[in-house]
């Protein structure tokens, strides 16, 4: 019996020695449950996970995902993340020159389709003007209109007369080569159809993650705006005339007002981005300007950028710059080449790439080289000056 009356006094002792109301040891304060993880997807997680290349010991068997095909294995391209092979000529856009560095195919890199632009976001997209404000500082008033109106008309018929007379005094066994001028863009009358228009470039530009400008840049690190006088190219560079210099800064006043020239940026699954027509274009319109980085070409030797403008061959090779729209770029930077080793390819061309000096400095425009139709595409030559490039597998 003495081991139980033992035991029961060292429990009396034990309850007597703490309170009644004391909770057990760790349930001091109620603490609120977390709250249940949500785990990922395996989707999600292989989406943001890192990739490794690994070397197969036999590559073979590998054939193009496009045309299912694996016959020229040295335009074959690799992906460094699903390992698939793909033809650089079936690629869209083609792939002219082989990648530096790791390359991801189209299923792999992972670009996002972006969303239509509002009115707001293409105003402050593009940077536009108010219309109601150019007008106030013009002094804009319908009566002002018809005086000017008026005036114009009078200087069309004092120049007709003018005309006339020369034509009177030129002798018949000499006849003189007319200069064609340049004319500026007609843009849509519908500001619905305009904004449209801008949009599908804003979209454009985004996917391609460029950002809009109107001007050549000139970034530290690359060629200064010193290095682009016109006087460095071998041979001369032609002069834009005073008229047509007034036409492209009416062109580009017109642009900054939100009237941007009748063209739409589209998706192609062949072509990838392409401009068409959004209106008739006339022979001899300015279409736009070649806009981008200014560097030298000798630091873009080996860069895979395939739309790369040459903008001065100068005498001085280290001397000659090139356009770079990478990074910034208008939408002659989604106009495509032509094929010009074919007729067919070479009939599809209908605007061409000129280089101006533009008040001492290289300029380079894309000038429409006959009458353009409405949802027709816009194709230029790429081989315009040193017929390097190769195009053979141009659409």
């Amino acid at each position: 019996m003495a081991p139980a009356t033992s035991s029961s006094a060292e429990a009396r002792r034990f309850v007597g020695s703490r309170r009644r109301t004391e909770a057990p040891r760790g349930m001091h304060s109620p603490s609120p449950s977390p709250p249940p993880k949500k785990l990922k997807s395996m989707a999600e997680i292989l989406a943001k996970a890192r990739y490794a290349v690994v070397d197969r010991g036999d590559y073979s068997d590998v054939i193009c995902e496009q045309c299912r095909c694996g016959e020229s294995p040295d335009e074959l391209l690799l992906c460094d993340k699903c390992d698939k092979g793909f033809h650089m000529k079936c690629l869209r856009p083609i792939v002219a020159r082989i990648p530096i560095g790791s390359w991801l195919c189209p299923n792999c890199s992972g670009q996002r389709r972006v969303r239509s632009f509002s009115q707001r976001k293409i105003i402050d997209f593009f940077k536009i003007q108010k219309c109601k404000e150019a007008k106030e500082r013009c002094g804009w008033s319908h009566q002002g209109f018809i005086q000017q109106f008026n005036c114009v008309c009078s200087h069309i018929a004092w120049k007709t007369r003018a005309d006339a007379r020369r034509r009177r005094r030129r002798s018949a066994l000499v006849l003189q080569k007319k200069r064609r001028k340049l004319l500026p863009f007609i843009p849509s009358e519908d500001p619905a159809q305009r904004l449209k228009q801008m949009g599908t470039l804003a979209s454009a530009l985004t996917a391609m993650q460029l950002e809009f400008s109107d001007d050549l840049t000139y970034m530290p690190g690359m060629a200064p705006r010193s290095a682009n006088q016109a006087k460095f190219e071998n041979g001369g560079m032609q002069i834009l005339s005073k008229e047509d210099t007034e036409t492209l800064e009416q062109c580009r006043a017109m642009c900054k007002r939100g009237k941007c020239p009748p063209l739409v940026v589209v998706y192609d699954s062949c072509e990838g981005f392409t401009v068409e027509a959004d209106g008739p274009i006339k022979d001899m319109t300015f279409i736009a300007e070649y806009i981008g980085d200014v560097d030298f070409l000798k630091n873009r030797e080996h860069d895979d950028c395939d739309s790369m403008m040459t903008l001065l061959l100068a005498t001085d090779p280290s001397k000659s710059l090139v356009i770079c729209p990478d990074k910034r770029g208008n939408i002659a930077r989604f106009i495509n080449g032509i094929n010009n080793h074919t007729p067919e390819g070479k009939r599809k061309r209908n605007c061409k790439c000129v280089r101006y000096s533009v008040n001492g400095e290289c300029r380079v425009f894309l000038v429409a080289t006959r009458d353009i139709a409405q949802g027709e595409r816009l194709y230029y030559d790429y081989n315009g000056y040193e017929h390097e490039y190769p195009t053979h597998h141009f659409v």
